[in-house]
């Protein structure tokens, strides 16, 4: 069945159609593979049998606008007997963050983007009349499950249109710091656009995936906090929309930690970060975040996981960070009631 449902999905990645009947309770998610090095928690991903598997951002390391190069890095990915083991079996989908985009901390400036963007989409499998190739930038969306037990995956892109970040005296996390511009952008009208739309179609639970942290506080790293406008359009689109059960996912810093916000939202919004796939944390001291509302943050390699317990109204969702063996690091659960929009 699992296969079924994966070539069911490629076949229509990145369009609006895609929805299947066959619902799904294990998802499973990470980032950051320096694909030169093995990358051996893709056994214990398998060993897990995930359904469907998210890669949100740097899912390799190009850092280069030459298609040969970066193809050639993707290939090396490609070519891991783990990875075509997890292709086989289970549903991939995936987003890019600045190293699989082409450029450390990049954003629309990128002068070779479009070139990124087509070695992505092949290497990802979009067919040819996908709606990924036939737009700017690699958002795109799923639907999974039936009625009473959808749950619709939204992966964004914040590099293809992000303007500019402010920077300036370097701190822990590094240089950058929050601008209050109204004009700048971190997706782009016209996926701003697309979004607002996505959220107004029905589900149960919404996954947002993003490859930079949208919760966590600026420290001086790279997360929505430093477009500060930008981040809270998207709970006020969240708000605005109607739109119930929604749940964060990011990746990038090589470490993991669960972010809450809990003001001036129509819901609790919770940012699960998992990062890296096989890189430790060379510090290991997790940058200032306000918003962390687990005391526990990991940085060794790591995968997230999400087990949905469909049981209608009181449906369970559990969150875990699991470790190279398997072992649970951190773990949160939420009832679907907690996802919905108080009146």
């Amino acid at each position: 069945m699992r296969q079924i449902l994966f070539s069911l999905v490629v076949a229509l990645c990145g369009t609006a159609a895609a929805q299947t009947e066959t619902p799904v309770s294990r998802i499973l998610f990470g980032s950051c593979i320096k694909q030169e090095n093995p990358v051996p928690i893709f056994e214990t991903i398998l060993s897990h049998q995930p359904e469907v598997f998210l890669f949100l951002g740097d899912n390799i390391y190009a850092d280069t606008d030459d298609q040969e190069l970066m193809r050639s890095k993707y290939a090396a990915l490609g070519e891991m007997p783990g990875f075509i083991r997890l292709r086989e079996t289970s549903t991939l989908l995936a987003t890019w963050d600045d190293h699989d985009y082409g450029v450390n901390d990049g954003g629309a400036e990128f002068a070779a983007k479009k070139e990124a963007e087509e070695e992505f989409l092949d290497f990802w499998k979009d067919p040819e009349d996908s709606t990924r190739r036939n737009r700017e930038g690699v958002y795109g969306s799923q639907i999974f499950g039936p009625e009473g037990k959808r749950v619709q995956i939204i992966l964004l892109d914040t590099r293809y249109f992000r303007s500019p970040l402010k920077t300036g005296e370097k701190r822990l996390g590094g240089p950058y710091y929050p601008d209050d511009n109204p004009g700048l952008t971190m997706l782009g009208q016209e996926q701003w656009t697309w979004l607002e739309a996505e959220l107004q179609k029905p589900a149960e639970i919404r996954l947002i995936g993003s490859g930079i942290q949208i919760v966590a506080e600026a420290s001086g790293q790279e997360t929505w906090s430093n477009l500060p406008a930008e981040r809270q359009k998207l709970l006020d689109l969240i708000k605005e929309t109607g739109a119930e059960g929604v749940i964060l996912l990011s990746g990038d810093r090589h470490w993991s930690e669960f972010s809450r916000v809990s003001e001036n939202v129509p819901y609790p919004i919770y940012d699960f970060t998992s990062s890296s796939l096989n890189q430790a944390h060379p510090r290991g001291t997790p940058t200032q975040n306000r918003f962390r509302f687990s005391d526990k943050t990991y940085h060794r390699e790591n995968f997230g996981e999400i087990i949905i317990d469909w049981a209608g109204e009181n449906t369970r969702i559990e969150f875990r960070i699991r470790d190279l063996r398997g072992n649970t690091r951190i773990s949160h659960s939420i009832r679907l009631p907690e996802l919905s929009i108080r009146r």
